[in-house]
């Protein structure tokens, strides 16, 4: 493992966010999560009940809270039989029925994080219910530090160097969170982004002060791409 310039062979263990991480993730929860859940844990259910996982993360759903209850008390037995522990902070139940208009507060649905995403019940156009996904509040903060970070730290690159790797960076942040309901979220980032390129821009020296009627005509030359929902053509 290379951390901060130094070679270390550990013997226990994988470096967090090494590329081996996952594949091992997927190949040992498929024996202790996936078939277990499917051979001995749904046929002993009331209700329906599904699993969904990628890597190490993983949502149960459940049609009766029974089920869930029971899931939730012997899934750690399960776990700590191969050596495995459940995060205390990530691990809870959650009630994640659909919204009914006689519902007190206490008895709405929750909301659950889930790659990236938080889930949530919202009304669509029709004024219908839906599952809906936003950025999960640590992610979105976490990419707007890391694009003020690198306005900061690159500053004084030439403009357009500064341009194409901004309108990369953004592209790819799209690519995976320009969803349907989610586009508050991303315009917001947006927002955050050209606040930060004005703001860097204009601290290159004591004389680079750049106004944001100068900073319009800038970006009319090298303009940030806008949010878009993904995998949307228009057709004309």
């Amino acid at each position: 493992m290379l951390e901060d310039g130094c070679v270390t062979h550990p013997e226990s263990g994988s470096p967090q966010g090494g590329v081996i991480s996952p594949i091992l993730a997927n190949a040992y929860l498929h024996e202790v999560l996936d078939e277990w859940f499917e051979r001995t844990v749904k046929p002993r259910l009331k209700g329906r009940a599904s699993l969904i996982r990628y890597a190490d993360d993983a949502v149960l759903v459940f049609g009766s809270e029974d089920d869930a209850r029971r899931v939730l008390d012997v899934l750690p037995k399960r776990f700590a039989k191969y050596g495995l522990t459940l995060h205390p902070g990530k691990t809870r139940l959650v009630r994640f029925g659909r919204p009914r208009l006689d519902t007190s507060r206490e008895g709405r649905p929750g909301t659950f994080d889930f790659l990236g995403f938080t889930h949530h019940w919202g009304r669509t156009l029709r004024g219908g219910w839906a599952v809906k996904r936003r950025t999960a509040k640590d992610r979105f903060n976490r990419s707007v530090k890391s694009m003020v970070s690198w306005c900061r730290e690159h500053r004084h690159l030439p403009i357009r160097e500064q341009w194409l790797a901004l309108t990369s960076k953004l592209r790819g942040h799209y690519a995976y969170y320009a969803v349907i309901g989610n586009m508050a979220r991303v315009n917001s980032l947006l927002y955050h982004v050209r606040r930060a390129w004005q703001k860097w821009l204009s601290r290159r020296s004591d004389k680079a002060r750049i106004a944001w009627e100068r900073f319009g005509e800038l970006e009319r030359r090298f303009p940030l791409p806008p949010a878009r929902l993904r995998g949307v053509r228009l057709v004309t």
